[in-house]
C-alpha cells in the first residue's frame, strides 16, 4: 500500500511512519508533505497514492485548501487535535479521522477499515468506490470547516435599566428564562432584566460549555447550579442560585446530556 503523509510536525511524521511500518510491513510511504503547497505539488506530479494521512492544520494553512487546488483521488484519513465530540459524526465511507496523539490501536482500526473497503474490488467497483469517497471528502471538508472555525459567542447584552441602557457581561448571568412570552435573565447578584430574543435564539448565541438548555423555559449557566435532586420518572430537579421563580425540571431524556455537560 502506497501512503502519502501530509503533516507539518517532524516528530509526528517520524512516529506515524514508525507506527505504519510496524502495523503493516508492506506499507510504502511514497511521500511526505508539510504544507498545502507541497501537498498540491506532490498530488499534481505523482500517481495518486492508495491512501493519504492528512493533518488538518499545516505550516501554511488548513489542509482544506488542498482540495480547492487539486483533485484528490485517494481515500483520506484526517489527523487532528480537535475535539473528538465535534468530529465523531464524520466517519463516512473510507474516510476516517484520528485524534492526536495517535494511538496504535486506532490507527490499526483505520487501516483495517480501509482494507475492508478496498479488498477484492475490480477496476470499475474501485472507481465507483473512489467516487463515493470523493463525494464524502467534499461533504466532510464543508462540515469540518464549519466545525473548527472559531465560533463567536455572545459576550454581553445591552439591557434597559430604569432610564438608561447598561451592558451586562454574559459571565455575570446566572440563567435565562421565559415568562408569559417574554425572555428574561437573572444576574448572579439576583437582578432581573428582559432581552429581545427568544430562548431558541439565545441558545445559539451562548457558549454551550457555559450554558445548557434545561427545558423549554430555562437556559441555565453552569455556575448557577447549586444542587441536583432526583425527581420522579428519572427526571432531575435543579436548585439554582439565585433561586428561580418556578421549578426547573430536566426531563429523563435530557438528564444524561445534562450530567455530561455539568461534569466537563
Amino acid at each position: 500500500m502506497n501512503v502519502l503523509l501530509i503533516e507539518d510536525e517532524d516528530l509526528a511524521v517520524r512516529k506515524l511512519s514508525k507506527l505504519l511500518t510496524e502495523i503493516d510491513g508492506s506499507i510504502d510511504i511514497v511521500g511526505k508533505a508539510a504544507s498545502v503547497q507541497e501537498s498540491v505539488d506532490f498530488l499534481k506530479n505523482n500517481p495518486a497514492p492508495d491512501l493519504i494521512l492528512m493533518d488538518i492544520e499545516l505550516a501554511d494553512g488548513q489542509s482544506f485548501e488542498i482540495f480547492e487546488q487539486v483533485i484528490v483521488e485517494s481515500p483520506v484519513i484526517f489527523t487532528t487535535s480537535y475535539d473528538e465530540y465535534a468530529l465523531r459524526a464524520f466517519k463516512v465511507n473510507s474516510i476516517d479521522y484520528l485524534l492526536k496523539p495517535i494511538k496504535r490501536q486506532e490507527l490499526e482500526a483505520s487501516l483495517a477499515k480501509y482494507n475492508r473497503l478496498t479488498k477484492g474490488t475490480d477496476h470499475e467497483a474501485d472507481k465507483s468506490s473512489r467516487n463515493l469517497d470523493l463525494e464524502a471528502i467534499d461533504s466532510l471538508v464543508r462540515q469540518l470547516r464549519q466545525q473548527i472555525q472559531p465560533t463567536e459567542y455572545r459576550k454581553r447584552f445591552l439591557v434597559k435599566h430604569l432610564q438608561q441602557w447598561i451592558p451586562i457581561e454574559v459571565t455575570d448571568i446566572a440563567y435565562f428564562y421565559s415568562e408569559e412570552g417574554t425572555s428574561l435573565f437573572k444576574s448572579r447578584n439576583n437582578q432581573k432584566f428582559s432581552v429581545d430574543y427568544t430562548l431558541d435564539e439565545l441558545e445559539k448565541m451562548l457558549d454551550p460549555d457555559s450554558f445548557f438548555r434545561a427545558n423549554r423555559q430555562y437556559i441555565i449557566g453552569v455556575q448557577c447550579v447549586a444542587q441536583i435532586n432526583p425527581y420522579f420518572n428519572n427526571k432531575i430537579k435543579l436548585m439554582l442560585n439565585p433561586a428561580p421563580d418556578s421549578e426547573v425540571i430536566i426531563s429523563r431524556e435530557k438528564a444524561s446530556d445534562f450530567k455530561k455537560w455539568l461534569g466537563k
